[in-house]
């Protein structure tokens, strides 16, 4: 029983140290997160004991040279990189705008009126197949016999006329706009041809089957004929099928019937020009007839067609060709 009282007289006092120990630890451990806390709070309450204090007012501040020439450099770098013909540019331009946009709003709504009014009703006299020459001309012959007019009556009204005269006279263009009649002066057809001189041209191609070589198929042609079948609503998937719908119409024609020996044929998706009132579209084949075949048109129309015709194309779209020629 003394030896069981001896042990744990023993084991308690080992136990007694071993908190001790431990608690010495935890107790640290607390104290150096106190301290960090501690110094966390003063850095966010305090910032300005850790930052570098401003000069006071009315003191020089002193740079160094370096500082100036770093300044420099930089204001230099800035004005060099500042699009200087472009600010100009735009300040002209709209300065230019707003005097339009003045001189516009001074414009008459009733002289606009009557100007729209009296030239519609002379280029409906002209009629529709008027060419851009013809068109100018009325516009032009209107405007200069209205200001004939003006300079008559000046002295004999009591009208105010000045500003209807410096309208057609200075802002006559303007008013064009503004009733939307826009006629170009001149129309020009230039073609670039950059291609060199010894290089071969290509081949176009045409889609769906090859062509029968007695087809004898030209592109970009149009051939005049008696209308043996109408186009309009005779329609091929090719323009070989429509070479074959010739031929057999040929063999197949009654006596006393035209014999088909043209055929025309459209091979463009977005239809052909023709200056009739008809709306020409993709696949149209027609059948022709003519003793001695002419042609319409041959690869491109020429400029003063184009002038009178001014919707046609440069290249003919339409290809053909002349049976047993």
């Amino acid at each position: 029983m003394a030896r069981g009282v001896a042990r744990a007289v023993s084991f308690g006092r080992r136990a007694t140290t071993g908190w001790c120990s431990y608690r010495r630890v935890t107790v640290a451990v607390c104290i150096g997160n106190l301290v960090a806390v501690l110094l966390v709070l003063r850095s966010l309450t305090a910032p300005a004991s850790f930052a570098p204090t401003a000069p006071n007012r009315g003191e020089v501040v002193q740079y160094t040279e370096e500082q100036i020439r770093w300044v420099e450099e930089s204001i230099r770098i800035r004005r060099e990189a500042e699009p200087v013909e472009l600010v100009l540019a735009v300040k002209k331009l709209r300065k230019k705008l707003a005097q339009e946009v003045k001189r516009r709003e001074e414009l008459s709504l009733v002289l606009k009126q009557k100007v729209y009014y009296d030239i519609a009703r002379g280029l409906h006299e002209l009629g529709d197949n008027s060419s851009l020459a013809q068109q100018r001309e009325v516009v032009e012959s209107w405007r200069v016999e209205k200001l004939k007019n003006i300079a008559s009556t000046r002295n004999q009204s009591s009208l105010d006329l000045s500003s209807e005269e410096t309208t057609l006279e200075f802002n006559w263009h303007m008013l064009l706009e503004d009733i939307g009649l826009w006629i170009p002066d001149e129309v020009t057809h230039t073609v670039h041809d950059d291609k060199p001189e010894n290089e071969p041209e290509e081949e176009e191609i045409v889609a769906g089957p090859p062509l029968s070589p007695q087809c004898n198929a030209e592109l970009h042609t149009d051939y005049d004929g008696a209308a043996v079948r109408w186009g309009l609503t005779h329609h091929k998937e090719s323009a070989a099928d429509c070479c074959q719908a010739c031929l057999d119409q040929a063999k197949n024609a009654k006596p006393g019937e035209l014999k088909c020996n043209i055929w025309v044929y459209c091979p463009s998706e977005f239809g052909c020009f023709s200056p009739d009132k008809y709306e020409h579209k993709h696949q149209e084949c027609w059948l022709k007839q003519a003793d001695h075949p002419k042609l319409n048109f041959k690869d491109k129309y020429s400029e003063p067609y184009r002038d009178a015709h001014p919707t046609a194309p440069v290249v003919v779209p339409w290809m053909s060709g002349v049976i047993g020629a």
